[in-house]
């Protein structure tokens, strides 16, 4: 089935709320404490079992699920459902001792020591066949209990064994290569081996791009693609026994989606999930931590086509791998709790329940923290609890149809990444959180798509930095402009092909067609410089050599270079292609010059804010069929406002016209309708 298709039931009435609990770390009188912590508090959801392999199998081939009964049993009791981890990220001291081999080897060819997370190769034929016995034996014994109301395969997958380069890596990697190819002609022309004479004769020369040096950025980009793919084939494996013993359980597994490059292709993953979920850990020095969770949330909306995700992990303060942890006030632990459930999420789960006292991770925030339940951490959890409580009637709802899409695509990252670039290192993300932000700062909704999406009912498509772009997907946006549609493509779009070579005759790439105009030469520059344009907007770190507009193709230059060696050539272009625009910045904005042009693009394209808001007010509506729902937070130290009709579910206030929100505060309005 397609995700549109699917109607995977939801574990819990109303929205969910609790997260990762690993009572196998504590004695029984201290779980006891948390289940009444946790009726307290009104979780009514737990990941459980997430690194729990060895006590669910403590010697090889001896099981034992007598501690997971007994957690079963309590949680049922207590009206806590389970989201239910297969153990496979935590891989048992017996199982490296008999089979070091599992181990996933780093860029210089060593093992990883085992005693982390996540310490197998996704390759290993080894380690499948022991995992995929535990995952079968775990689902039949738990098969049929009322509390196992998900299923979740693994944990973070990637994040500790994204790239390995063992042996039976660099095997599988050859077959992955010569299934895609066919032949050893087609992969040297599709990687471009001739240059530095590095041409295979035989798929048996083909290597993973191990040691340090500079590797062609063709086979960097598939060895990315490769390695997305063969733990995406994991995913599989497992879900494919937890289909079979429990079909009627659904089954997802966390991604881990923020700011930068994925490690794994995300979004082409979230068709293989019943539900999709999220772990989102902001940085805590971050001055717009609440865009990023924008960002991310708008990201899941799009890969969810639109239906509820899940929160499935958050910090409830610091975290503690970052060079300086954070902690959060109480208004943020609410305000950003909240910002994913605007953004379509119907949970707000938490890493973890119960702060660790030992352990790599000893120092990161908690439901209930080192302190205990004598603290505020803890006395704002039960204040969060209680207002998703309040919004029960919001779970099912969704983030109301956007007009605005924004392309974004993990491919374009890692082919940014692969080799060298006129500017090193290029984030890729940095161009699209800057476009993303001055649509958020003018409360406008965004779906963050894949460029493979259809553009169908959108008035604007942003393509910011979509270094990567097919010939098919770029033929997609050309033919959205002709139609009526508006297009803003910025510098370092379309330059590549699927294969990561540069496509000739100019930049933008396969995008000129679009713009109707194209640059020669690219000026990087450093992060102090900046470059004034001739209407007084500035831009940042990137300069085009422009060719002169041709007017006979409809291009007109907004604003030209105003000093340095491009002085009289177009910056930013606006062009006229058949109903509809297309721009092209080849220049970064800053901040106050980007919120000039969306405002004139938004007022070209007659794209709405979700309400109108104070600045700092960020806004965004849920719709069911009976209710519309207005989710408004204040992330300034200021009083803000938003003009709208209807009733705070969180106060039970009725407002007439306008809503006033404290500093920091939310609100959420069931609205008035016509």
């Amino acid at each position: 089935m397609t995700r549109s298709e699917t109607t995977a039931p939801w574990p819990t009435e109303g929205l969910s709320f609790g997260g990762d609990y690993s009572p196998e770390q504590w004695s029984w009188d201290v779980v006891l404490e948390d289940m009444e912590l946790m009726r307290r508090a009104g979780v009514n959801l737990v990941t459980l079992g997430v690194f729990s392999w060895v006590v669910h199998e403590p010697r090889d081939g001896e099981f034992d699920f007598s501690w997971l009964d007994r957690m079963l049993d309590l949680l049922h009791e207590n009206g806590i459902r389970v989201d239910l981890a297969t153990p496979t990220a935590a891989v048992p001291m017996w199982l490296h001792e008999a089979h070091p081999e599992i181990l996933p080897h780093d860029i210089h060819g060593h093992p990883l020591a085992p005693g982390g997370r996540l310490g197998w190769c996704a390759s290993s034929p080894v380690f499948r066949s022991y995992a995929l016995r535990i995952v079968e034996r775990l689902a039949e014994h738990v098969a049929g209990h009322p509390a196992v109301r998900l299923w979740h395969v693994s944990n973070e997958l990637g994040g500790g064994n994204a790239r390995c380069h063992c042996a039976v890596s660099n095997a599988r990697f050859r077959e992955w290569v010569a299934a895609k190819y066919g032949d050893v002609q087609t992969l040297n022309a599709a990687w471009g081996m001739a240059f530095w004479g590095n041409s295979y004769s035989s798929f048996d020369e083909v290597t993973t791009p191990w040691g340090i040096t500079a590797h062609n950025p063709g086979q960097l980009l598939d060895y990315e693609r490769f390695s997305s793919d063969e733990l995406l084939a994991h995913y599989r494996a497992e879900r494919e026994v937890l289909q079979r013993v429990t079909p009627d359980v659904p089954i997802t597994t966390n991604f881990m989606v923020g700011i930068g490059t994925d490690i794994v292709d995300y979004t082409r993953w979230a068709d293989e999930m019943d539900i999709v979920a999220n772990d989102h850990y902001t940085v805590g020095p971050d001055p717009l931590k609440h865009e990023d969770i924008a960002f991310s949330g708008d990201r899941m909306r799009g890969m969810s086509k639109g239906a509820p995700w899940m929160l499935m992990e958050h910090a409830a303060g610091a975290g503690s791998w970052h060079p300086v942890n954070q902690p959060k006030t109480p208004d943020e632990i609410i305000r950003h709790a909240l910002a994913h459930v605007a953004r379509g999420s119907d949970s707000v789960l938490f890493f973890q329940w119960r702060a660790s006292i030992s352990g790599t991770e000893q120092f990161h925030s908690a439901m209930v923290p080192h302190a205990g339940a004598d603290s505020v951490v803890y006395r704002t959890i039960v204040d969060l609890g209680a207002k998703l409580t309040a919004l029960a009637e919001v779970q099912g709802s969704r983030v109301e149809p956007a007009r605005v899409a924004l392309l974004h695509d993990n491919e374009a990252g890692w082919a940014l990444r692969s080799g060298l670039k006129p500017q090193n290192p290029q984030r890729y993300a940095d161009t699209a959180r800057a476009l993303h932000n001055a649509l958020f700062q003018r409360a406008v909704t965004v779906d963050v798509i894949g460029p493979w999406t259809a553009l169908d009912g959108y008035a604007l498509v942003v393509v910011p930095g979509l270094f990567l772009l097919s010939d098919e997907n770029a033929r997609a946006i050309e033919e959205f402009v002709e139609s009526g549609g508006t297009t803003i493509v910025t510098w370092f779009s379309g330059i590549v092909d699927e294969n990561n070579t540069v496509r000739p005759g100019g930049y933008p790439g396969i995008l000129r067609s679009v713009v109707g105009t194209s640059s020669e030469e690219f000026f990087p520059l450093d992060a102090e410089q900046s470059v004034a344009l001739s209407n007084g907007w500035t831009g940042r770190r990137w300069m085009e050599r422009m060719r002169p507009v041709d007017s006979p193709e409809g291009a007109e230059s907004v604003a030209d270079y105003a000093e340095g060696g491009y002085r009289g050539g177009p910056a930013v272009v606006r062009r006229r292609l058949g109903a509809g625009v297309a721009w092209y910045l080849s220049t970064d904005l800053d901040t106050a010059s980007l919120d000039d042009l969306m405002g004139r693009v938004l007022s070209e394209t007659g794209v709405r804010p979700a309400a109108e808001v104070a600045p700092g007010v960020e806004a965004v509506r849920r719709t069911a069929p009976d209710a519309d729902y207005l989710f408004l937070l204040n992330h300034t130290g200021e009083t803000g406002w938003a003009r709208t009709r209807g009733v705070d579910l969180l106060t039970g206030r009725e407002h007439a016209d306008r809503v006033v929100l404290d500093p920091g505060a939310v609100a959420v309005i069931r609205e008035e309708r016509p």
